[in-house]
């Protein structure tokens, strides 16, 4: 049976590959035309790749489709439309993977054991001159460089006012900078 625009509906869900031909014939361009809206930045291999998708889509789910021919073409559109915006989102996301691992490829492998193992001594160094601070301003140290809390939440944890805290963190800095041991290990 020949396909032509009044029975290609039957003829594409019984699966004739002639319907196919008619349907790629008749709505080629329309489909390719949403795709290269889309997929345009990606070169014409994406939305060649993106019309063969939609017309697998359509072969595959015809016997999905309910309405009429007039129908046809606005399904066909919503299809090309939904294949080109997954395939942009999908490009899209391995664009930017490939650019951070190019990124990374480029940054030099600066931290080596030699240089981690002088920030963990400057950092033990740190908190042994952190250890020799009175209790509480230990403490308010410990909260807030360590723990990372806001001079408010360390307040309220210590029922203290947020004045106290900057004044006993000023002090505690105070110390430190003059903590000759402190100096020569960081140094």
């Amino acid at each position: 049976m020949k396909c032509n625009e009044h029975n290609f509906i039957g003829c594409l869900k019984k699966g004739n590959e002639e319907a196919l031909d008619f349907i790629i014939a008749r709505y080629g361009g329309l489909v390719h035309a949403i795709s290269y809206r889309i997929l345009s930045s990606f070169g014409q291999y994406a939305v060649d790749e993106c019309v063969n998708d939609v017309f697998l889509s359509i072969w595959q789910n015809a016997v999905q489709f309910s309405g009429e021919a007039e129908d046809f073409k606005k399904w066909a559109g919503t299809i090309a439309k939904f294949k080109a915006i997954d395939r942009y989102r999908s490009l899209e996301k391995k664009k930017t993977r490939e650019q951070a691992d190019e990124q990374l490829e480029e940054q030099p492998a600066t931290l080596d054991i030699q240089t981690l193992l002088l920030e963990k001594e400057q950092k033990n160094a740190l908190l042994l001159a952190v250890s020799e601070l009175p209790e509480t301003d230990r403490d308010i140290f410990m909260m807030k460089y360590f723990l990372e809390l806001s001079s408010q939440e360390i307040a309220d944890r210590l029922g203290m006012t947020i004045t106290a805290i900057d004044n006993r963190l000023y002090r505690g800095r105070k110390k430190l900078a003059q903590n000759q041991q402190l100096k020569e290990r960081l140094v």
